[in-house]
């Protein structure tokens, strides 16, 4: 299937550390690129991130870091610098980064210097707070930009302290928007003969994924405000104790609600004034959030889901990650996989293409294990 997938052809130059332009990476070539990460010598930061690990790397390297060519080329020596330049020229699509901000160009890999001997290259840097502003030049990590962007501010429980997302959401979510910058940007040059700039940054996505909250502030003023599961616009919309385990309950309008509080015992409740539309529920969201959680806690999860779907209210228990995995909906949707026998599975490109996801990728290799292809893949020099 690889030569079917849709960037089949196209050759992607890696040089990152961490996460984002590793996840921009590896979903470059999930969709069929051929990527060539570049490492420094002591290879990338999380080969050592811990708990986890797997054949002496961290699990998160082989979560996002699979399908490659693995090069190990120290950029502050000339003449491997001048090496991954010539890959560049010779080779690459794509020139992918996230070195720390302002380094680019002390070492000529900035879009700036590549693009006047390579115009159709499509260049894409991976920053921290982004290229302007007073802060433009510091280095940056998710739990900086949750904070930073007023989501820390927003998340946790109402009478509790800040609380970062437990996955790196803005990490991957700048590796989203890197690889939509760069498809657009081949798009542009199959159309047009002309590569690209590319810029995204940690800070930009993490403004991108408060949207509504600022949006919210621009209207009327409001800051926003905790609300652990639940969310600031809708009741109900959280989860509540069932008697073993949480269960998430959505209702977004008032129809459902109508429907939730006949399957919970109290059609009544729908035809309360100060429950009936959602604007009186946020007024009294305490009261209706204790009387659902009440009698939520006399039932199992499976209890209440059987009934909540049979009756069409949004609903799904809070799952820890081995009930995920052992899930049949997951197993039937082929998520997670290997490429290769005996390797741990992974989490897959979450897109089909004519009904058939793209297969696993290989499993990672060594620091620089392909540095030898580089002699087979870059001409001769007289």
């Amino acid at each position: 299937m690889t030569r079917e997938l849709p960037l089949s052809g196209i050759v992607v130059v890696e040089l990152s550390d961490s996460a984002s332009a590793p996840f921009a990476g590896k979903i470059l070539a999930e969709l069929g690129a051929e990527v060539w990460k570049v490492e420094r010598p002591t290879g990338d930061s999380a080969r050592g991130w811990g708990p986890s690990q797997w054949k002496g790397d961290g699990a998160a390297f082989h979560a996002l870091n699979r399908g490659r060519r693995y090069l190990s080329l120290d950029i502050k020596d000339r003449e491997q610098l001048a090496t991954l330049h010539r890959l560049i020229a010779e080779r690459a699509d794509v020139f992918l980064h996230n070195l720390r901000p302002g380094s680019a160009a002390k070492y000529g890999l900035d879009a700036d210097n590549l693009r006047v001997t390579k115009p159709e290259l499509v260049h894409c840097e991976i920053g921290a707070f982004g290229k302007a502003g007073p802060l433009r030049e510091l280095p940056g990590y998710d739990p900086l930009m949750q904070a930073f962007s007023g989501i820390m501010d927003i998340t946790g429980e109402h009478d509790g302290g800040p609380v970062r997302a437990g996955v790196s959401i803005v990490d991957f979510g700048t590796g989203m928007w890197a690889v939509i910058g760069i498809l657009a940007a081949l798009n542009r040059r199959h159309v047009k003969h002309t590569g690209a700039a590319v810029d995204a940054s940690l800070l930009e996505t993490a403004i991108a994924w408060n949207s509504v909250g600022i949006a919210g502030y621009a209207a009327d003023g409001y800051p926003g405000s905790r609300h652990g599961s639940g969310v600031a616009f809708i009741v109900p919309h959280r989860a509540f104790a069932a008697s073993d385990g949480a269960l998430i309950i959505s209702c977004a309008n008032d129809a459902l609600f109508a429907r939730l509080s006949a399957a919970l015992g109290h059609p009544e409740w729908a035809d309360d004034p100060r429950f009936a539309a959602n604007a009186a529920r946020l007024e009294n969201r305490a009261e209706i959030d204790r009387l659902i959680g009440e009698r939520i806690a006399t039932g199992t999860r499976a209890q209440w889901q059987d009934r909540l779907q049979a009756a069409g209210i949004p609903c799904a228990p809070v799952q820890t990650t081995p009930e995920l995995v052992g899930h049949e909906q997951t197993r039937e949707l082929g998520i997670i996989g290997s490429a290769d026998e005996g390797e741990i599975g992974v989490v897959g490109l979450p897109l089909s293409f004519d009904g058939r996801r793209p297969p696993p990728l290989p499993a990672v290799r060594p620091i620089g294990a392909d540095n030898d292809l580089l002699g087979s893949v870059l001409p001769t020099r007289a």
